[in-house]
């Protein structure tokens, strides 16, 4: 990846909340808890889990920046959602929580220097190299994609509720 694409992905990082809070303040709330199906989340639990995955997300940074060739926490994210109870779950706070935390990531971002992006770490998940640039592609994209999902709900509910 070159500078220009990797510069490209973090300010689509940078974008990310922006881009949720539009996507979430076009919404009735009264679709949040909504699911399409018994084993899909709802808006509601989308933001809950978002703010778990900027959490570890951001910690995934931070031990690639600091202490390549370390080993980086996997989590199954269908059992969070169900163990923690994503659904009583604030989900204002948990809204904040993906503001803030992702706002301090993308300040980190873009004060790296080069070499840091070839930093690798062993993800359990993976079996080849967890690179920092790798991370940044899976997480510039995250956000976007639970959007794409939220959307999807709302087209689901509008069926539902004609």
């Amino acid at each position: 990846m070159d500078k220009q694409e990797r510069d490209a992905l973090i300010e689509e990082y940078g974008a990310g909340y922006s881009k949720l809070k539009a996507c979430l303040d076009s919404l009735p709330r009264a679709m949040w808890q909504f699911k399409p199906a018994p084993t899909e989340w709802s808006v509601h639990e989308i933001i809950v889990h978002l703010a778990d995955s900027e959490s570890n997300s951001a910690l995934r940074a931070r031990r690639l920046i600091v202490e390549p060739g370390q080993s980086v926490m996997a989590y199954d994210q269908d059992v969070w959602a169900n163990g923690l109870n994503y659904h009583a779950q604030n989900w204002e706070d948990a809204l904040e929580t993906v503001r803030l935390v992702r706002k301090s990531t993308y300040e980190l971002l873009k004060m790296q220097p080069e070499d840091v992006w070839t930093h690798a770490a062993t993800h359990p998940e993976f079996s080849d190299p967890y690179t920092f640039e790798r991370w940044l592609k899976i997480y510039a994209g995250h956000i976007p994609g639970h959007i794409e999902q939220i959307r999807g709900n709302e087209k689901a509910w509008k069926e539902q509720n004609k």
